[in-house]
């Protein structure tokens, strides 16, 4: 599968386009449209102004598309989010970026006994206490040097409305980041080659959500007092870790936030991932609107009366805070909705609306998932879809037999 740049994506016929080429397969089933996909790769980079994007593969979690994605100029590097699947992808690539401290001891084994996999893959730590767990599992001596990121906490904490964004790392301060890089330099085995913070308060929250204008004002005014309080922190933090070793890369930010991110001059790469599949999340951000690359049909099973019908599954509940933003979208035929009393189920979606009255049982309904990555986990491959036909089918993680988290 090779992504190539489109000038833009014309999304007029695009489900009924995306409809009659699967139209000899089964649902339930998963699609990615090809042109989408490469808009939306392409769009990317353009957005990330010359910093690198190092894609998050939580957002995707099939190889295929990752590699597809590599090759297009501006992305470098992955983000990985266990290290056991960070050491199945440094069988194949050599820049692996562990975005979460993880507890599995005999992937720790498997990294301190490889010098290939220490040189390929770095690990996140934001404590002493993840150094002491690393060596209680293999001792510095008995191990290949580890090398290692500290998480820098980008959440704000505002005067009025307290902690803003998410609970992840305790280091918040340059001075707490100076500190823990200290530890890591006087630790045997362990090498300080990064930084990476994660402004979800930025990259994760629409600005714009759709039918709350205020709301949407109160988010703008959020994110750029946090946005301006991040640069100057991360800089600092930036400059005082500098001082105690050489970084190979800072890294942060979000599909929802590579302008902002992009313009901070302590970043050097910025993680992303999700904007490759476009899923409806997104239609709740103001300053881009990614192409509907990834979507799942499910079949007609039941029509429990003229203006209803009933779907086999369909319950694909994105995760974060319960709510209806977190519920599949239901796409094509335009029309339909789900019922409030019932929405996504884990075996079955009844909707109503006037186009339900002229489907039939075997016929199907198009969705878009919230997120992306989570879309991999309930299908076993993703039917790629090119000029009206289906040119490959490439297996997820699930097809792979992976399931990491």
């Amino acid at each position: 599968m090779k992504l190539r740049q489109v000038s833009g994506f014309d999304a007029t016929g695009h489900w009924s386009r995306l409809d009659a080429a699967t139209a000899h397969l089964d649902p339930v089933f998963a699609a990615l449209d090809l042109e989408a996909l490469s808009y939306n790769a392409y769009d990317m980079v353009r957005r990330a102004g010359g910093k690198p994007i190092r894609i998050a593969t939580k957002s995707v979690r099939c190889r295929a598309v990752v590699e597809a994605a590599l090759a297009v100029p501006g992305y470098r590097g992955v983000l990985a989010y266990t290290l056991a699947e960070g050491l199945w992808l440094a069988e194949t690539l050599d820049d692996v970026v562990v975005g979460y401290p993880s507890a599995d001891r005999a992937s720790y084994a498997a990294l301190g006994a490889s010098e290939e996999f220490a040189h390929r893959v770095t690990v996140m730590v934001d404590s002493v206490a993840h150094l002491d767990f690393i060596d209680a599992i293999v001792p510095p001596a008995r191990r290949a040097t580890i090398r290692v990121a500290i998480e820098l906490d980008s959440s704000w904490k505002s005067r009025l409305l307290g902690h803003v964004g998410v609970w992840r790392s305790p280091v918040h301060t340059p001075r707490q980041a100076r500190d823990l890089a200290h530890a890591i330099a006087g630790r045997p085995g362990f090498r300080l080659v990064g930084m990476m913070g994660y402004e979800a308060q930025v990259a994760g929250l629409g600005d714009a959500p759709l039918g709350k204008p205020l709301t949407g004002m109160m988010v703008r005014r959020i994110q750029r007092a946090s946005m301006a309080e991040l640069r100057e922190r991360r800089a600092a933090a930036v400059r005082a870790v500098s001082q105690v070793a050489e970084l190979e890369f800072v890294n942060g930010g979000g599909t929802g936030s590579l302008e902002a991110t992009a313009s901070d001059a302590s970043v050097t790469e910025i993680a992303a991932g999700s904007g490759l599949f476009g899923p409806h999340l997104f239609d709740n951000y103001r300053g881009f609107a990614p192409a509907p690359a990834a979507a799942f049909a499910l079949p007609v099973v039941r029509k429990p009366a003229p203006d209803r019908v009933t779907l086999l599954g369909g319950g694909w509940i994105a995760s974060g805070p319960p709510g209806r933003d977190r519920v599949p979208q239901i796409v094509w035929p335009q029309g339909l909705r789900m019922l409030p009393r019932e929405m996504a189920g884990e075996v079955q979606t009844p909707v109503v609306g006037k186009a339900a009255r002229h489907l039939r049982v075997g016929d199907r309904v198009w969705a878009r998932h919230t997120k992306a990555g989570e879309l991999s986990e309930h299908a076993n491959e993703l039917h790629v879809v090119d000029g009206g036909e289906v040119v490959a089918e490439v297996p997820t993680y699930r097809g792979e037999g992976k399931a990491f988290l």
